[in-house]
């Protein structure tokens, strides 16, 4: 008699526990669904709100890598991928390189909150092609030049209410989140391109087209 109770409880923690497991996984999916979500809410981005890919690049505005991907593989991504409607593009910041980079990162941010995310795309081109030949030099984007070059896109007035935004430190909590975000991917270096959350490792527009293809199918 006991060596029956004994398999019937064996028996029923066996089921207990292979519908416990499907549960658990579910929340842990949801979950992370709603981090993801979370985190990408508040980040500047191109293509349809509703495109079924997410691309996330990590960049560093005195990278020269990235002058180099924005002003050649970007138009590529632009092009096939962002106009197309495949996906949706976000840049979140990873700056590393000096203290130009943490300044211009946080004055990018407060562009983006002030003044929406078209002139902070604007802004953020310009940046890369201004950025100096030589990236470990210090201080040459300075709150001056920063200032001079919004100054070049957007009124008198526009530019006064960012500088003063930026004076406040609305910057910096958004730098220190991107910063987390990165931590979190893991990422080590600028640019760093994801794929629904997949690291790309290709090196051509092809290599992306085929992961996004994947990515879509999954």
């Amino acid at each position: 008699m006991a060596k029956k109770k004994l398999k019937r409880s064996v028996k029923w923690s066996i089921i207990i526990f292979g519908l416990t497991i499907p549960l658990i996984f579910l929340f842990l999916l949801n979950q992370s669904s709603d981090i993801n979500e979370s985190m990408m809410k508040n980040q500047p981005y191109l293509g349809d709100e509703i495109a079924p890919v997410e691309i996330i690049e990590f960049g560093d505005y005195k990278c020269p890598s990235c002058k180099s991907f924005n002003q050649s593989f970007f138009p590529l991504i632009q092009e096939k991928l962002i106009a197309t409607g495949k996906v949706k593009f976000y840049f979140i910041n990873y700056p590393f390189i000096n203290v130009d980079s943490k300044r211009t990162a946080e004055f990018a941010e407060v562009v983006y909150e002030e003044l929406g995310n078209d002139v902070f795309w604007q802004f953020h081109h310009v940046l890369y092609d201004q950025q100096p030949k030589n990236s470990e030099q210090k201080d040459v984007f300075t709150i001056a030049f920063l200032k001079e070059t919004l100054g070049g896109l957007v009124s008198e007035e526009e530019t006064a209410h960012v500088m003063n935004a930026y004076e406040k430190g609305l910057g910096e909590k958004a730098v220190k989140s991107d910063l987390a975000y990165a931590e979190e991917f893991g990422v080590t270096s600028t640019p760093s391109l994801y794929v629904d959350g997949k690291r790309f490792e290709g090196s051509t527009i092809s290599d992306l087209e085929k992961m996004v293809e994947e990515s879509t199918d999954e």
